[in-house]
């Protein structure tokens, strides 16, 4: 049902195999506040962030990125964004949407 927004438990495996399909197209969005609130990304090294969602859509030395697929509203599309220091650990994320 569109409109019903559900907290959807982050679950690393539905995260790992999401496929942008119309039943699916928000559910790493849903995801987002419980990855957020119940899973510290800061501290955790790159090897880690794998394990927990896989390999990134994009990478560079200092970041991961995770294509989010479309928004609730279907209007935008995002991404999170996931910083790394020299030494591999994350000092930062962001939830981007454009």
């Amino acid at each position: 049902m569109k409109g019903n927004i559900t907290h959807e438990q982050f679950d690393s495996e539905k995260w790992k195999n999401w496929t942008e399909s119309e039943a699916e197209w928000s559910l790493r969005w849903d995801m987002m506040n419980s990855l957020r609130n119940n899973h510290e990304l800061k501290g955790k090294s790159k090897t880690e962030i794998i394990e927990l969602l896989g390999k990134p859509d994009s990478e560079t030395n200092s970041d991961f990125r995770y294509y989010l697929g479309m928004s609730k509203r279907g209007i935008n599309t995002g991404s999170l964004t996931i910083k790394f220091n020299e030494k591999g650990i994350v000092t930062n994320f962001s939830v981007w949407q454009g």
